[in-house]
């Protein structure tokens, strides 16, 4: 049984690679700062609780993976904040540099060698944020745009072997992401994404040839909306 690795498996767009994988007849070990005793009995899963926002929880985390054959990483996990840059804290800059960025890092960095052994794929869930530029979102986009770029490169250095990398950059997105933030997605069906619209691009990707890659994958909702606390 292929074996795949998600981050922020716990909820939103996470829960629901989890549970599509394990759909598919994957084996999930999932990654979240908080595990229900439900998750704990779910067929072919295994919780790995790690906060993932700070080095010493993604540290442990990768230790609990060595020596484990990973054909799957999903990079999953992350938040924003969106305020005037100078309103920040500098614990939540750092936080947010280093769970949206650091860890699918050093995640890949530590997986690589599996990953590429079994002719696996690397997928990030990115944002519409690295492709384009918002007011408040300075450091969002800054790791989101960081994590866009490692893929490319990541795609360009393992084009020897039989690696998959693709970025998903999806738009705004029904989950608990916006929980507390201002704003919200739209509650009209044509102006949001459901996360099990990023789940089926995952499928797609999962479901194509290996002679063939969709290196970067945006996903739009048909009409723009948004919610404003």
């Amino acid at each position: 049984m292929d074996k795949a690795v998600v981050t922020g498996s716990s909820s939103g767009i996470g829960k629901a690679i989890t549970q599509r994988l394990l759909n598919l007849g994957w084996e999930v070990i999932g990654i979240s700062r908080m595990v229900s005793i439900k998750e704990l009995s779910v067929k072919n899963f295994t919780a790995i609780q790690a906060d993932l926002s700070q080095e010493k929880g993604t540290f442990q985390a990768i230790e609990k993976l060595r020596g484990e054959e990973i054909k799957l990483l999903v990079n999953c996990a992350g938040f924003g904040v969106f305020e005037p840059h100078e309103e920040l804290k500098a614990s939540t800059i750092t936080q947010m540099i280093f769970l949206n960025l650091t860890t699918p890092l050093l995640l890949a960095n530590a997986l690589l060698r599996s990953l590429k052994k079994n002719d696996g794929y690397l997928i990030n869930i990115n944002s519409i944020e690295a492709l384009r530029a918002s007011k408040f979102a300075g450091v969002y986009s800054a790791t989101k745009s960081g994590l866009k770029a490692f893929g490319d490169s990541l795609f360009e250095e393992t084009r020897k072997t039989n690696l998959s990398v693709t970025n998903i950059n999806p738009d705004m997105t029904q989950t608990n992401f916006y929980d507390a933030l201002r704003f919200d997605v739209s509650e009209k069906e044509n102006e949001k994404l459901l996360a099990s619209d990023i789940a089926d691009a995952l499928e797609h990707i999962l479901s194509m040839r290996k002679g063939a890659v969709v290196s970067e994958y945006t996903i739009r909702s048909l009409n723009f909306g948004i919610k404003k606390g």
